[in-house]
């Protein structure tokens, strides 16, 4: 199998960041973590490579601040200030504004089965989480929306642009946590400290979102979004809150209830209708084009 097959790692490392957060990491630093995915991942990468050309590089700063930077500081911002699950829920709508983004700047029209697997993700996200009673923190809100929309606009433009001719993906992949590190780094430094006690758990944690959570799952994800629709890509989105909660099943001692378990059901069922109408929509074209 190709590495667009494997697209799917991405969303499910994703989903594992919460608990590597909460159990590995030093409490309040989530700029630091953000920095962490970002910058070292990036510069290994690139590293005795050629710079991009300054029409590239504009670009590929565009996306790193979409893709990485801006997406990485709202997420950890909302992630402070509201439950998980709410931000897992404001990040279902991430397929709806994926939806509208591209048939604007892609000019493909709106599929009545897409907004439906959609609709159905979200419904599926809406029964895996529960809501809290207490009022939500607005600003959390503002950013939690921020993150999707800014993760949904770099999904589409990375569709539309593409990558660099003679760049490979890994180098692709690097330019943008690069950029996207660099979009972070000022605000870290002026806004944090660095922790005062450092373990070797610490390390392993920073390390694990370093490496398998930042440089090969974006290196996948990038890889997928060469090759599939910007939809059927964001409709992977939903495995993230899932392996949360697995996780939290097996080692949080958090148990499932009969409306989570549909739940499951609804978000697999609209990855899998997402992905299938690409197929054939694929397949069409092939059909046209032979």
């Amino acid at each position: 199998m190709r590495l667009k097959h494997f697209a799917f790692y991405a969303p499910c490392v994703w989903g594992t960041t919460y608990f590597v957060t909460t159990q590995f990491l030093p409490a309040d630093r989530p700029l630091l973590a953000a920095l962490v995915r970002a910058l070292p991942p990036g510069l290994m990468l690139i590293a005795g490579t050629s710079m991009p050309s300054r029409y590239w590089l504009r670009r590929l700063f565009v996306l790193g601040a979409l893709n990485i930077g801006i997406f990485f500081v709202m997420l950890f911002f909302a992630a402070y200030r509201l439950p998980g699950g709410v931000v897992a829920l404001v990040g279902s709508f991430q397929p709806l504004v994926v939806i509208v983004l591209s048939c604007l700047l892609l000019a493909q029209p709106i599929v009545k089965q897409q907004v439906m697997a959609a609709a159905m993700g979200g419904a599926g996200i809406v029964l895996l989480i529960s809501l809290p009673d207490a009022p939500l923190n607005p600003e959390g809100l503002m950013a939690a929306m921020l993150a999707t929309c800014s993760m949904a606009s770099g999904l589409v433009l990375t569709k539309k642009w593409g990558r660099p001719p003679g760049m490979s993906m890994l180098t692709f992949t690097g330019w943008q946590l690069f950029c996207g590190g660099i979009v972070i780094l000022p605000l870290q430094l002026m806004v944090e400290s660095f922790p005062v006690h450092f373990s070797l758990i610490n390390a392993a944690g920073y390390f694990y979102l370093a490496i398998p959570g930042s440089l090969l799952a974006y290196f996948m994800w990038f890889s997928g979004v060469e090759a599939h629709s910007p939809v059927a890509m964001s409709m992977l989105s939903f495995l993230s809150p899932l392996v949360a909660l697995l996780l939290g099943f097996l080692f949080l001692s958090q148990g499932l209830s009969g409306a989570q378990l549909l739940g499951v059901v609804l978000i697999f069922g609209a990855v899998i209708a997402a992905q299938d109408l690409a197929f054939l929509k694929r397949k069409a074209q092939l059909g046209r084009n032979g």
